[in-house]
Formats: structure tokens, C-alpha cells, sequence
């Protein structure tokens, strides 16, 4: 089908509606017992991480693959999913890359990272009026992350030890040194308000917060976690082991609808933003224009000038504000793992020390489901330029000016 077709775009949103409105006996005349077999259960958090697993609900991807998915549910921290999904209650979902090292490797849990489920797509946002313009600028001040296990912490604390900066857990507003930064934990969306009510100098985190921030608060994006490092994983898809050996063929007809969104949401960047918003089908609180935003708001006219450093350094990279590629490549699953190892954390992360990188990440990462989606599927040349040699191995860009 032709994701352009506005006709099957339409078919399809109807489908997925149906499916969520109607449930399992919709089916069951046609497919007794299939419905309670092949029942896919997702939750999310409100960003724009979960973009590909909402699109290929709201378009029926997943029922085209056989697949009877309730609406997603979405709930409004890292810990709460985190938790929910250990429990039982998910099938699938998306989380900050680390998080999954974290579980497999310190909690035991066998869960498994099927591959990525978006690039890029988070900022450091600051005070409109502030003089923050860098990493250098961040000593003595409040910066909110959305976990200490999330690439926006790897990111933050990458640029803060290149500008000879010290990373500190303490109390919120506890004085700091000037060569310190204290770093503490809010859910996503209790930044922005935290920002207007200067409570914290800057956050770094998922959209829709920086473009939210942005358009209603006049905050400022002091930089962009892609212009850090180019087209870097943030959320990846994640499952338990177990389904991945008892019941491959389930996960692969869920892999297979998520891969073919992401090439969705590329390809229609506005019509996304409309779907997840509130003006749309609602999966995200927030209104079209500012998931629009997000997902082709990356001006370079606007970012690329003023005093510097600037939001956007590297123009010359041709990144997507948010992109959507699902091959987890394993040079930026060993660069995970080595920098988790070198980023403070509030609590024990001595299960660092002993990980080696090229072991745990054969252990925790299964790119088997995301190849035969992209190969089925006759997309692997559409998400990987037709110029590049070895499409499946990519060098990690690191700067942070």
C-alpha cells in the first residue's frame, strides 16, 4: 500500500480507531481465539519517543499484522513505566537506552532491545533571558534530567567534563561551587513548569518539552543532544527474552508494524504531528502546532545564529531535529555502555565496573527482528543512504562545538 494513498491513510486511522473503540469481539466472528492469542499490549510516556509505536496503532499497522493492540496506555514517568513493564502489564514498549542496561544487568531482568525506536529528538532548554549559551556556562547552576539512566544524562555529562565542569547530586538549590552542576530528577512533564517558575536553570530532555517550552514560555534552546552526538539512539524498543524465544512470530509482526511507521513518520512529518497531538487522535497532550515543531522545526536560520555557541553547531550534518531509523547500530550500543561507566548516577552503578561492552551488548541487544522487518518489507535501502558501503556499521560523531 501506498503510505501517501490519503484513502488508506484514512482506512487505516478508521481501523486502528476501531479496534481501540470495539476491542476483541469486533473479530472474534471472523478469528475466534485469535484475538486473547494475539493480544498486544503497549504503554508510553507523552514524547515524541513513542511516535512509531502510536502511528503504527493509530494507522492499523498492527492489525494488519494480525495483531489485536488495545489503546496504548500512557503514563507520565520513567519509573512508573519501568516498573509497569517489569510487572507484566506491557508487551512492548519504548525506553531510554539505558534504562534497559540498568534492568538486565543490575535488576536481572532478560530483557531484550529489539532496536531503536527514534534518533535524536531531545534538547537542553534554558531561560529566554539566561546567559547560558554552552556547556561551559552550567557551572553553579540547576539542570533537571529525566533519569540517570538516559542518554540525556550521558549527553549533559559528556559536555560538562569537556569544559572542565563537575556533575553533583545534591538537594535542590544547595550552594554549589562554581565548577559544579547539580543534577536532579523530574518527570518530563513538570519541567517546563518548574523552568517558568525558576525553579531549575535548564533541562534536558525528550519533545515535546523543548518545543512546548519554546513557543509558550520563550525559553531558549541552548542546544540540541543531535548537533552533540549525530543522530544518537535515545528511546529503544524493548521486550522480554522470553517472548523473543517462545513466541518469535508475535514480535516479529510487532516489529514489523513499528518499522514501517518510523518510515512513516518520515515520510509525513505534519500528518504525524497532527495524529499524536490533542487536535488529532490524542495520544499526546499537546497541540498540533508544537508537535509540528518538533518534527520540522530545525531551522537553521534561527539556530545557527547569534552569540555562540549555538544551538545548532554542526549545520553540515543534515540531521532531523527527530529522526526515525530502527537499526540499533552496536558502535553506539558499546559507546552506551562505556560512557554509563563514566556518568554519575544517584545510587550504586557499581555493576558498571565489570560489563564488557562488546559481551553485554550481544547479550542485551536482538537485531534479528529488525532486519527481517526491513527486509521483508523491501525498506532496508529506504532508512540507509544508497551510497553507503557498509550500511550496518557507522562511526560515533562526538562534538561538542
Amino acid at each position: 500500500m501506498k503510505t501517501s494513498d490519503p484513502g488508506n491513510i484514512h482506512r487505516r486511522r478508521f481501523l486502528g480507531q476501531a479496534a481501540a473503540t470495539l476491542g476483541a469481539s469486533l473479530f472474534a466472528p471472523v478469528l475466534p481465539a485469535f484475538a486473547a492469542k494475539e493480544e498486544l499490549r503497549l504503554g508510553y510516556l507523552p514524547i515524541t519517543d513513542a511516535a512509531p509505536l502510536l502511528i503504527a496503532h493509530s494507522l492499523g499497522y498492527f492489525l494488519e499484522e494480525g495483531l489485536v493492540v488495545p489503546r496504548p496506555v500512557m503514563v507520565r514517568s520513567w519509573n512508573v513505566l519501568t516498573e509497569s513493564f517489569m510487572a507484566g502489564k506491557f508487551d512492548l514498549t519504548h525506553m531510554l537506552f539505558p534504562i534497559p542496561v540498568w534492568m538486565r544487568f543490575r535488576q536481572k531482568m532478560p530483557v531484550k532491545v529489539l532496536g531503536w525506536d527514534h534518533t535524536n529528538g531531545s534538547a537542553l532548554t534554558v531561560h529566554g533571558d539566561s546567559d547560558i549559551r554552552g556547556f561551559a556556562d552550567l557551572g553553579g547552576k540547576q539542570i533537571a534530567v529525566p533519569s540517570w539512566y538516559s542518554t540525556h544524562n550521558l549527553v549533559l555529562q559528556i559536555g560538562l567534563r569537556a569544559r572542565g565542569l563537575t556533575p553533583v547530586i545534591k538537594p535542590q538549590n544547595s550552594p554549589l561551587k562554581p565548577n559544579e552542576v547539580n543534577l536532579f530528577i523530574l518527570p518530563p512533564p513538570e519541567m517546563p513548569p518548574a523552568l517558568l517558575g525558576r525553579k531549575i536553570d535548564g533541562f534536558i530532555v525528550a519533545e515535546p518539552f523543548s518545543a512546548l517550552a519554546e513557543m509558550k514560555l520563550r525559553a531558549r534552546i541552548m542546544r540540541f543532544t543531535g548537533d552533540v552526538w549525530k543522530n544518537h539512539p535515545c528511546c529503544v524498543l524493548v521486550t522480554r527474552e522470553e517472548l523473543t524465544r517462545r513466541r518469535p512470530a508475535f514480535v516479529q509482526k510487532a516489529v514489523n508494524a513499528v518499522v514501517r511507521a518510523q518510515l512513516w513518520c518520515e515520510q509525513n512529518r505534519e500528518q504525524a504531528a497532527h495524529i499524536l497531538s490533542r487536535d488529532g487522535e490524542g495520544y499526546l497532550p499537546v497541540e498540533a502546532k508544537v508537535l509540528k515543531r518538533v518534527f520540522t522545526g530545525y531551522d537553521l536560520k534561527e539556530y545557527t545564529t547569534g552569540p555562540l555557541p549555538r544551538a545548532i553547531m554542526h549545520p553540515e550534518w543534515d540531521i532531523q531535529r527527530i529522526g526515525f531509523q530502527p537499526y540499533p547500530f552496536p558502535s553506539a550500543t558499546r559507546f552506551v555502555l562505556e560512557q554509563m561507566g563514566k556518568t554519575r548516577v544517584e545510587g550504586d552503578n557499581s555493576f558498571l565496573k565489570n560489563i564488557d561492552s562488546a559481551r553485554a551488548a550481544g547479550e542485551l541487544v536482538d537485531d534479528s527482528f529488525v532486519l527481517n522487518a526491513m527486509d521483508s518489507n523491501r525498506e532496508y535501502g529506504r532508512f540507509f543512504p544508497s551510497d553507503v558501503a557498509q550500511p550496518l556499521s557507522r562511526e560515533e560523531i562526538i562534538e561538542i562545538d
